[in-house]
C-alpha cells in the first residue's frame, strides 16, 4: 500500500469513526426537542384519535412532547410520502393505517414510496374492526336488508368514505365486491371525521369504518350499525351483530394503526420508540381509553415491529386484486 492509499484509507476510518460516535451520540441524547406525528387524515378520525391518546403517553415517557399534525390529500399518501422522505433522526414519524401503507400500491401507481422498505416499523398502535353503518333513517335495520336494499337500488344509495386509499374507502371496496355490487355513488372526504358528520346528518346513506370513530355515534343512536366485521361481537357494542350472524361469514376484516419512521432510523432511536409505546399501551387508563372506543389492544408480539411488518405483507397481499380492479385509481 501507497503512503498516499495509507493516508486516504486512515482518513476514510476516521470520517466512519466520527460518523458512528456522531450517531450514537445522537441516539443517546435523543429526544431533546419535541417530536412531530403526522396524521394524514383530518382532525376527528380513528386515525387521529388513536394517534393523540397513545402520543399523550409516549410523550411522558420519552420526556419530550409528541406534536400531532394533520395534513389531509390524496388518501394520506401526500403525507406519508412527505414522512418517507424525511430525515430519520427520529423526529418526525407518522400514524400509519391499512390505507397509506397496504392499500395505496395497488391504487397508485406513481406512488412516491415503497411501504416496506422506505420506512422504519416502530409498531401496532391499535387494530380496529369494521362496522357498517347507516343514517339512522336508512330502511334497512339489518345486515341482510341492508344488503338486499342496496342490491335493488344500487343508483339510489350513496357511499361515504375519506378518500381514495383510506381504510374507510378500502373496507367498502371488498364488502361491496362481496355483495356483487361495484358500482355505487361514492362520496369522498378529506377524512372520515368530516364523512361521518355528513352520514350523521343523513346527506349519505353508508359508510364502512374503524370502531374507534363509529362508537360514540352507535351508542347514542346517531348512526345504525348493521355489523361488524369480527368472528365475536365486540364487549363495547354488545348489542351489533356481527357480519356471519348478518349472512355475510366471509367479510372479516379490521383496520389497524400503526407508528412508522422513515428508514434508517438509528436502532437506539427505534428501541426507545418502541419501549414507549408498549409502557402506553400496558398504561391501564390508556388502555381503557383505547378499549371503551372499541380498538383491539395487539399484544407484545403482534405489535413489534416484525410483528408489524407481517400485518403488512399480510395486507398487502390480500388487497391487491380486489382493489386493482375497482378502477378507482388515484394519481
Amino acid at each position: 500500500m501507497t503512503t498516499l492509499t495509507r493516508r486516504a484509507a486512515l482518513g476514510a476510518a476516521a470520517v466512519a469513526a466520527s460518523l458512528a460516535m456522531s450517531n450514537g451520540a445522537q441516539a443517546q441524547g435523543y429526544p431533546n426537542k419535541p417530536i412531530t406525528m403526522m396524521v394524514a387524515f383530518a382532525a376527528g378520525g380513528p386515525t387521529d384519535v388513536i394517534a393523540r391518546i397513545v402520543s399523550e403517553h409516549m410523550s411522558k415517557t420519552l420526556g419530550q412532547q409528541i406534536i400531532i399534525e394533520n395534513v389531509a390529500g390524496a388518501g394520506g399518501t401526500t403525507t406519508t410520502a412527505r414522512v418517507a422522505a424525511a430525515a430519520p433522526d427520529g423526529y418526525t414519524l407518522i400514524m400509519g393505517q391499512m390505507g397509506t401503507h397496504a392499500a395505496a400500491p395497488a391504487l397508485y401507481p406513481n406512488l412516491r414510496y415503497n411501504p416496506v422498505t422506505d420506512f422504519t416499523p416502530i409498531g401496532v398502535a391499535g387494530i380496529t374492526p369494521i362496522v357498517i353503518v347507516t343514517k339512522k333513517d336508512f330502511p334497512a335495520n339489518n345486515l341482510r336488508e341492508f344488503v338486499a336494499y342496496v342490491k335493488a337500488n344500487p343508483d339510489k344509495v350513496n357511499q361515504a368514505h375519506a378518500g381514495i386509499g383510506s381504510t374507510a374507502f378500502t373496507t367498502c371496496v371488498l364488502l361491496k365486491a362481496q355483495m356483487g355490487v361495484q358500482k355505487l355513488n361514492a362520496v369522498a372526504y378529506r377524512g372520515t371525521g368530516p364523512a361521518l358528520n355528513d352520514l350523521v346528518g343523513g346527506q349519505v346513506d353508508f359508510m364502512c369504518d374503524q370502531v374507534t370513530n363509529l362508537t360514540p355515534q352507535i351508542t347514542a343512536g346517531n348512526v345504525k350499525a348493521m355489523g361488524i366485521a369480527t368472528p365475536a361481537r365486540l364487549a363495547v357494542l354488545p348489542n351489533v351483530p356481527t357480519t356471519t350472524e348478518g349472512g355475510m361469514p366471509d367479510y372479516q376484516i379490521s383496520g389497524w394503526n400503526a407508528i412508522f419512521g422513515p428508514k434508517g432510523l438509528p436502532a437506539d432511536i427505534q428501541a426507545r420508540l418502541v419501549d414507549a409505546l408498549d409502557k402506553a399501551l400496558e398504561d391501564p387508563a390508556t388502555n381503557k381509553r383505547l378499549a371503551d372506543l372499541g380498538t383491539v389492544i395487539p399484544n407484545k408480539t403482534e405489535r413489534a415491529p416484525a410483528g408489524l411488518a407481517a400485518i403488512l405483507a399480510r395486507d398487502l397481499a390480500l388487497l391487491d386484486k380486489p382493489l386493482r380492479e375497482t378502477g378507482a385509481v388515484g394519481q
